[in-house]
């Protein structure tokens, strides 16, 4: 089959003949057909191998084609940024609850620039209310009679919400890039939801949000789990497989309680982890939120949830009106709201800490930052009783009784806002009286801070750093604060 080149003349060619193994020259006719046999016989079983390591290697290509991993993205470099049409926020709720729950939902859905629909089990009572064109459309949820629950004490309607998920990515809304599912009575802030979920590619496989601020919880459900109430996002990449997935996750997890755990179990079985965001607030505590709304983390403020079981937020109002009050602030800064910044007067030997759109807390003499982002105890623990402990998933410090020993609290009074900037006023609430207050903060009475908007791009949203501010020169009864980016080596701290 192969054959040796004759010599020729000049620069030999390199042969690619399989070379001929040296034998011994045959001494008799009988024996010249044996070393023909063998090379055969060696090129048939060469050929034979590269035929097959051939078929093999297309096979492996062939095989690897069809099964490219979902989560890699095709996206441009030129896509269009990620706004408000291309998110669907898909609220559960019921035909019992949707009547009382109306403020929290007109507290951010605009029928003009938010897509929204409400999951209920059946039509609510026809009133006025419940049809305004200021609420969500009503969808009815499906019949799940079909799927077990078997947690004693629970309730059923988990599986109804769980299977929101799959309903809202069915509907098939067109141009969504993300699902976000939540409460009727969790209030979400959009813009800045908007603003985070950019950050990432929706193209691939996502499950963004938060697990609570309670330790306790958190151990007792999962430290992966984006808890339902302070609400989560998923990508439609991975929403459009969850849906085609979720029945049959629902009838494997009859035994669990809640439906954010029916999510998360599903999810997990695809092979995805949780993408943590923690401006997403589950809030399972009671009382007073102070001391978490005025030592915010850098991330945005995304939702607050649980808000019927806490104080109002401002003194003076209702939980209505306070939440009216937070939110018309963050309407002229969303990326903003509750950012924590603070702020020394050097001159003075004043400590400020600034929760923008919320509160300000004037402490005298020098207080150092890592200990004024540790959040105050002000309120207890979600569940009640003597055998609660009462851990949370971030550092804390006591609240003082004594009004003597506590910081001078400045709430929100109003924000208004010109070409020149943003000004937010805050006047003096004083809790308990106390008799060793220094004439100079005895003296104050408000406090005026200017700013303007805050805007973050994606890398900055990436790796967020906290602002900075002066206290500028100003009245006995009036101090004037300006918020401004930090210098490229500036310390925020009383002396540097």
């Amino acid at each position: 089959m192969f054959q040796r080149r004759k010599p020729s003349t000049g620069n030999l060619p390199v042969s690619t003949s399989v070379p001929e193994l040296e034998t011994p020259m045959p001494s008799s006719s009988s024996s010249a057909s044996k070393p023909t046999s063998f090379c055969d016989s060696l090129t048939f079983k060469s050929l034979l191998f590269s035929f097959s390591l051939l078929l093999n290697l297309y096979l492996i290509f062939l095989l690897c084609s069809q099964r490219v991993p979902p989560t890699i993205s095709t996206r441009s470099s030129t896509v269009v940024p990620t706004t408000r049409r291309h998110i669907l926020f898909a609220i559960a709720s019921s035909s019992v609850s949707w009547p009382r729950r109306h403020p929290y939902l007109r507290l951010w859905y605009s029928p003009n620039t938010t897509r929204s629909l409400a999951f209920l089990d059946s039509p609510p009572a026809s009133d006025s209310s419940s049809s305004s064109s200021s609420l969500p459309s009503v969808v009815i949820n499906g019949d799940t009679s079909r799927f077990p629950y078997t947690f004693r004490g629970g309730l059923r309607s988990a599986i109804r919400v769980a299977r929101v998920v799959k309903e809202a990515v069915e509907r098939g809304e067109k141009e969504v890039r993300w699902f976000v599912f939540g409460d009727d009575d969790t209030v979400f802030l959009v813009e800045n939801v908007v603003s985070v979920l950019s950050k990432y590619d929706h193209d691939r496989w996502y499950y963004v949000g938060s697990n609570s601020e309670s330790y306790e919880q958190n151990e007792k459900y999962s430290f992966e789990m984006a808890f339902g109430g302070g609400g989560f996002a998923v990508s439609h990449a991975l929403g459009r497989v969850l849906a085609r997935v979720l029945d049959s996750c629902l009838k494997r997890y009859g035994h669990l309680y809640g439906s954010d755990a029916r999510i998360y179990s599903c999810v997990a079985e695809l092979g995805i982890g949780l993408t943590h965001e923690p401006g997403f607030h589950q809030l399972d505590m009671r009382g007073d939120l102070f001391g978490i709304l005025a030592a915010h983390p850098l991330s945005p403020l995304l939702s607050l949830h649980h808000l019927e079981a806490v104080e109002p937020l401002f003194p003076n109002m209702n939980r209505t009106q306070a939440l009216e009050h937070l939110m018309a602030a963050a309407a002229v800064d969303p990326a903003r709201i509750l950012q924590q910044t603070v702020c020394y007067d050097r001159s003075n030997s004043l400590t400020f800490s600034v929760s923008w759109g919320f509160a300000i807390q004037v402490f005298e003499g020098n207080e150092f930052l890592p200990d004024l982002l540790q959040v105050q105890r002000t309120f207890v623990p979600w569940k009640r009783g003597s055998k609660v402990v009462g851990k949370f998933m971030f550092n804390t410090r006591d609240y003082p009784r004594d009004p003597c020993q506590r910081p001078f609290l400045f709430f929100m009074k109003s924000v208004e806002y010109d070409k020149s900037g943003i000004w937010s006023n805050y006047t003096r609430h004083a809790v308990g009286k106390c008799f060793e207050e220094t004439n100079l903060v005895k003296q104050l009475k408000k406090i005026i801070v200017f700013s303007r908007k805050l805007v973050l791009n994606v890398e900055e949203l990436k790796a967020p750093r906290r602002q900075c501010c002066d206290v500028l020169p100003s009245s006995n009864e009036t101090t004037i604060i300006h918020l401004r980016h930090c210098g490229t080596d500036e310390l925020i701290s009383m002396y540097q």
